[in-house]
């Protein structure tokens, strides 16, 4: 016992980069999920039997398409192994999007872990059957391939990861 018999508990120390980030890292990857999903329920109503719908001539048009595989299509006939590796990346970018790191990091691994959720939940939920749905695309660029919204987020989230790479590493701010 320390003198005068008092106790020295000492609070244990809370790592406030962290608590400041899982806000924002939340936030990021929810709004990816909700603007994905409202994109995808307008295009299942707005474009179902409807012709590709030109916005920026034949370089960007509206086209519904179901896809079973990844991008491009490839893999068409695995739909279980993208669910699972999906749901690895879920699991995976949301440990990661917790940790101590700066703001652009923790947005960029935000954008991604939005962008892998809403696939998820497309390949979990959406027919033909749980662990087997196709992801709505929508966004036909250019006949090069037709993605959507958390497409654009996963995208936007790696090339941000990657131009910080190449920073020097600092310790994260707050």
């Amino acid at each position: 016992m320390p003198s005068g018999g008092v106790l020295n508990y000492a609070r244990p120390q809370m790592d406030t980069t962290t608590s400041r980030r899982v806000p924002l890292v939340m936030g990021i990857a929810v709004l990816v999920l909700l603007l994905d999903q409202a994109t995808k329920f307008w295009a299942e109503s707005a474009l179902t039997g409807r012709a590709p719908i030109p916005v920026l001539g034949e370089f960007l048009q509206l086209r519904l398409l179901y896809n079973p595989g990844a991008a491009f299509s490839i893999g068409a006939g695995s739909t279980w192994i993208f669910t699972i590796v999906a749901a690895v990346a879920v699991v995976m970018l949301a440990r990661y999007g917790m940790q101590p790191q700066t703001r652009l990091r923790a947005a960029a691994l935000a954008l991604m872990l939005g962008g892998a959720t809403t696939h998820l939940l497309d390949r979990l939920f959406r027919p033909p059957g749980f662990a087997r749905g196709h992801v709505v695309d929508f966004l036909d660029y250019n006949g090069w391939f037709v993605g959507n919204v958390a497409d654009i987020a996963l995208v936007c989230g790696a090339i941000l990861l990657v131009l910080l790479s190449f920073t020097p590493t600092k310790q994260p701010a707050e």
